[in-house]
């Protein structure tokens, strides 16, 4: 099940809401709980057994922590739930990368495991790690309420595609959150903003990449338009996803952190990581960087925990080699701007073309099924091979997809908000809002109906 489909919208997202407002407190995360597994279990039954197993490791896990006085036996328990997490994560996850590369290198023919991967395995065994994590280093106490902690593991609103939610930021709002209109209402509206953001323009410009791969006349100008399209729809994809989050979660009494912050604006690529995923850029901070040393240490060793941040940062993203070698091309962009700060004395403008050309063309190289095709598209986007530079077929295609790229530009930083909350600011402010928000329900139920979707592209990871 998917936030942006018929189902959910109006038959599981109701029946929830309706049972978790009539239940006393005490009964509160039992409802969310067990919303959360039926609502995973809906898509993988088989795979509901991972996830149950995982919240029941972390949860003794935590507890042996908190209860054992002698630091060896905390360090003890806290590997135990580090290597079984990341052993289930890379069993599902990396193993036949792993040996598929084995066998490319040495000429074997090991068989593949072929196992079916998670939905948002990467994101909630994150979170397990980062709740053990807190608790060996007194961060925060054990959760005792084994309820409370599969609630908070299992969570539907964030379960599949984040932004990851550590246990240290709503500790507090398991065991006692309030609710009102005022956030109930709030929730709402960032839950449809995330849901035209999703089905208005990311599944649109969806569709125009399966177009362009599809088409028997590509031109340099298409791969260009295939660039930025990837560009525009795997941003509102995820940050559509992640509104809806918050969204939901605030409807739920969480405040969750906000995962992204018009990262296309940003004028170096330091900065665009600091708007761009910012709970996975975090969480790598606090729970690989800086334990590797951070910048506090020589330049060498620095450079080594920068290529093994951004190597695992792409690795976590996908099990191939081109999310690899994406990781380790921002490692790259980083290290190049730390030693060069004229770049910081660049005008805006430049510096802004710059990140955006950067971001746009890193992309090409994470969408890509193999090497091969990143190389093919590199080709395309800089007329090699003989492309020509424009076809008829590509000119009726930008066209037709215009008012979808206008869209996406303006969507893609705050004008379309500041206006928003202009007009609510107005005295017509309270009608027009409603009004809008329900217009945008039924715009996108009709998209939905017509048949109009693609899955989240972070269901991958």
């Amino acid at each position: 099940m998917v936030f942006s489909s018929i189902p959910f919208l109006y038959y599981f997202l109701p029946a929830v809401l309706c049972l978790y407002f009539l239940v006393p407190w005490k009964g509160k995360n039992a409802v969310l709980l067990l919303a959360s597994l039926f609502f995973y279990g809906w898509g993988e039954p088989k795979l509901l057994l991972l996830m149950v197993f995982t919240i029941a490791l972390f949860y003794v896990c935590g507890l042996a922590i908190g209860r054992a006085e002698q630091k060896r036996w905390k360090k003890f328990w806290l590997m135990v739930s580090v290597v079984t997490g990341l052993a289930l994560l890379g069993l599902f996850k990396y193993a036949d990368f792993f040996i598929g590369s084995i066998n490319a290198a040495a000429g074997l023919h090991l068989p593949l495991l072929k196992l079916a991967l998670p939905v948002g395995i990467s994101f909630y065994t994150f979170q397990c790690l980062s709740y053990t994590i807190d608790v060996y280093r007194g961060n925060v106490p054990p959760q005792k309420n084994a309820v409370s902690f599969g609630a908070y593991v299992a969570l539907f609103p964030q379960l599949i595609a984040g932004p990851i939610v550590r246990y240290v930021d709503v500790a507090r709002e398991l065991e006692n959150r309030s609710h009102s209109w005022e956030d109930f209402g709030a929730g709402l509206r960032r839950f449809l903003v995330g849901l035209g953001k999703k089905v208005i323009l990311a599944d649109n410009f969806a569709l125009l990449i399966k177009l362009f791969r599809e088409s028997g006349e590509a031109s340099v100008l298409f791969y260009w338009m295939y660039a930025i399209a990837f560009t525009l729809n795997i941003y509102f994809d995820f940050s559509g996803y992640s509104d809806m989050a918050i969204g939901l979660g605030r409807v739920f009494g969480f405040h969750f952190m906000e995962n992204f912050n018009y990262p296309y604006l940003s004028r170096s690529v330091t900065e665009f990581w600091r708007r761009w995923h910012i709970s996975l850029g975090s969480w790598f901070r606090d729970y690989v960087y800086i334990p590797l040393g951070g910048s506090r240490v020589s330049r060498g060793r620095w450079v080594c925990n920068i290529l093994t941040v951004w190597m695992l940062t792409g690795l976590w993203h996908g099990a191939a080699w081109n999310f690899v070698l994406w990781g380790l091309l921002f490692a790259v962009l980083l290290m190049t701007e730390k030693w060069i700060p004229a770049l910081q004395k660049l005008p805006d403008i430049l510096r802004r073309g710059y990140v955006l050309l950067t971001v746009v063309l890193s992309f090409v190289l994470f969408n890509a099924e193999s090497l091969g095709q990143a190389a093919g598209d590199f080709a395309g986007l800089f007329g090699f091979g003989g492309l020509p530079a424009v076809t008829a077929e590509t000119l009726y295609y930008l066209k037709s997809y215009a008012a979808v790229f206008l869209l996406g530009f303006v969507g893609a930083t705050p004008v379309g908000k500041a206006a928003a909350e202009r007009i609510a600011r107005t005295k017509a402010g309270a009608v027009l809002e409603p009004l809008m928000m329900v217009g945008l329900l039924l715009i996108c139920t009709a998209y939905l109906v017509d048949g109009s979707f693609s899955p989240f592209l972070y269901f991958r990871f």
